[in-house]
């Protein structure tokens, strides 16, 4: 099975909270939480994909920050590459498109919630910038 690159958004509001959504009935991984993103299309960069994806998915506008981390995991049905990037929220109001749900969450609670297991990785390295401050 070949890789699929997928960029993913770590995006902390002014009161240190991170933006999660639940992947909706019908999808892959349903019911799962996930860091918002989508599929990087041919040609294309990571920051311009999370930018689209970002746009088209929850119908906001961002600021591309730096670079977070790269996790690589095996699903059954395929090999996800996940390319995350710290994100700042511009502008417009959040409108689901291929979620059913999404929420702020502060970092302290994230491995609490059931995130799928591609993302994983980003909430235990969230945590851990939590415990280095």
């Amino acid at each position: 099975m070949k890789w699929i690159d997928v960029g993913a958004a770590i995006i902390e509001n002014e009161a240190g909270e991170i933006l999660i959504a639940r992947r909706k009935p019908g999808k892959s991984q349903a019911g799962l939480w996930e860091f918002p993103g989508g599929k990087i299309e041919s040609g294309e960069s990571i920051v311009a994909c999370i930018r689209r994806e970002l746009m088209e998915e929850l119908q906001i506008d961002v600021d591309i920050g730096s670079y977070f981390g790269t996790h690589e995991h095996q699903y059954e049905t395929a090999n996800i590459r996940l390319i995350a990037y710290k994100v700042s929220y511009l502008q417009g109001e959040i409108r689901l498109i291929d979620h059913d749900a999404y929420c702020w969450v502060r970092r302290e609670v994230l491995h609490t919630i059931a995130f799928a297991p591609a993302d994983v990785q980003f909430v235990q390295m969230l945590q851990e910038e939590l415990e280095e401050k």
